[in-house]
């Protein structure tokens, strides 16, 4: 059996490595944030001191066998339904988020069960490259996503609550654009109608379908993708 303080230094371990990544979690507002993170790595740490340690009385007796890693296999497998409870798809912008943070809790068990077993070096890198995905690459992955946007180019047209849509759709349709989605966002002031081009369209292009849309009644704005916005 291990030592008690053993047993602390494991489990505290494991809540500040959870806590790194909780707190970069946290700091973007998400609802598995510092506190969720510090549980899962505490738990996980925990699960596996006690399945490692915590049936030695038994073991002694005749024709008992026990797996230490039968219930760490279980917390993998179990923190997949906790992560499946952040994942959310919204029907109003037709994109799936949390994902991310739903990876991020399944990697935060993993790095408990690596400082539960004792495995300080393991859990301490893992921690820092889950940190280093999380918080460094998000701004290039941001950055390389946006060069695709101007790349195919696009166009991001306001209207009025009380604007039709049929007529933009129209508008949008008689420039004749490679459309590859739609994407309509409400909110209290009026609408905004993203379009995403499937490939590469020219800026001349583009200034003649906004001008051609800012002709409809109710269009307060189209903006080409990256470009200033053409008001009326």
């Amino acid at each position: 059996m291990l030592p008690t303080w053993e047993i602390a230094v494991r489990l505290l371990l494991a809540a500040l490595l959870g806590g790194i990544i909780g707190v970069n979690r946290g700091r973007l507002e998400w609802a598995a944030g510092l506190r969720t993170h510090m549980l899962v790595c505490v738990g996980s740490a925990l699960a596996i001191i006690v399945s490692a340690f915590g049936f030695n009385d038994v073991l002694g007796q005749q024709h008992v066998i026990l797996d230490p890693s039968r219930i760490a296999a279980q917390v993998v497998s179990g923190v997949g339904f906790l992560g499946a409870g952040t994942i959310l798809f919204l029907e109003r912008e037709q994109v799936i988020r949390g994902l991310t943070t739903a990876a991020g809790l399944w990697a935060v068990a993993s790095i408990g069960l690596a400082a539960g077993s004792g495995l300080y070096a393991a859990a301490s890198i893992a921690t820092a490259m889950l940190w280093i995905i999380l918080a460094l690459l998000k701004p290039l992955e941001r950055r390389y996503l946006q060069r695709r946007r101007l790349r195919n180019g696009g166009l991001r047209i306001a209207f009025t609550n009380n604007a039709a849509l049929a007529p933009i759709e129209q508008a949008l349709a008689a420039a004749q654009l490679p459309f590859k989605r739609l994407l309509l966002k409400h909110d209290g002031a009026g609408s905004v109608l993203d379009v995403r081009c499937a490939t590469e369209v020219e800026r001349e292009r583009l200034q003649a379908a906004a001008a051609r849309v800012l002709a409809v009644e109710g269009v307060s704005s189209v903006e080409p993708t990256g470009a200033a916005a053409i008001t009326d």
